[in-house]
């Protein structure tokens, strides 16, 4: 309720400004895999390193479509941060700065509906920084493709109560993984496992470990 009433707050104020279209409603046919990689899981006091997000036309993930950004050494960050989720100290260094960086990826997503492993989390973090630089939270309609497999996890197997990680059910459902730990490579793989999920995967067939 509070968000809702929130969202509806920040589509009033921000109805005419330069973002007044993101809060309108989507009727294309795309979508946009995301994924955030951070200097720690909590989002209240984590720093955003990298931010990634590809375009998802129909039944396609239009990899040549896609947004990959490296931020600028966050200050929390000391010495060379030599592989921190793959990043090298020289990719942080001459990293985007934040404002920038969020600018470039809602001009990218539009509002489009968002995919993302773990969405909640994901979004958690953008509106930390989106809400001071801009005003608002992000206003779009979402899919968390990991609540996604549980639900047909649970359908097929009622009996199992399982989490697992996105390269555990990537390698279920026997897709590549594609450059894991790097934002990019994360947000590919949740649009293809969530194309494969979309279609029906018959988790019933499936081991586990």
């Amino acid at each position: 309720m509070l968000k809702a009433l929130r969202r509806a707050a920040d589509r009033r104020r921000h109805a005419h400004g330069d973002y007044g279209w993101l809060f309108t409603p989507y009727t294309g046919n795309e979508m946009v895999a995301i994924d955030c990689k951070t200097t720690g899981p909590d989002a209240r006091h984590a720093e955003l390193v990298s931010l990634a997000a590809v375009r998802i036309r129909d039944e396609r993930v239009l990899t040549s479509d896609s947004l990959d950004l490296c931020l600028a050494r966050p200050a929390s960050l000391a010495g060379d941060a030599i592989g921190l989720h793959g990043l090298r100290g020289i990719d942080l260094a001459d990293g985007t700065e934040i404002e920038e960086a969020l600018a470039r990826f809602l001009d990218f997503v539009g509002n489009r509906p968002l995919v993302g492993w773990c969405l909640k989390l994901d979004l958690a973090v953008l509106n930390h920084y989106l809400r001071p630089l801009f005003g608002f939270d992000l206003p779009n309609a979402g899919i968390d493709v990991a609540q996604c497999y549980q639900r047909q996890l649970h359908r097929n197997h009622p009996e199992r109560d399982v989490r697992l990680c996105l390269e555990q059910v990537a390698e279920l459902l026997e897709m590549p993984v594609m450059r894991r730990y790097s934002a990019l490579g994360d947000a590919v793989t949740t649009a293809l496992i969530h194309l494969r999920l979309a279609r029906g995967a018959l988790l019933a067939e499936q081991r586990f470990c």
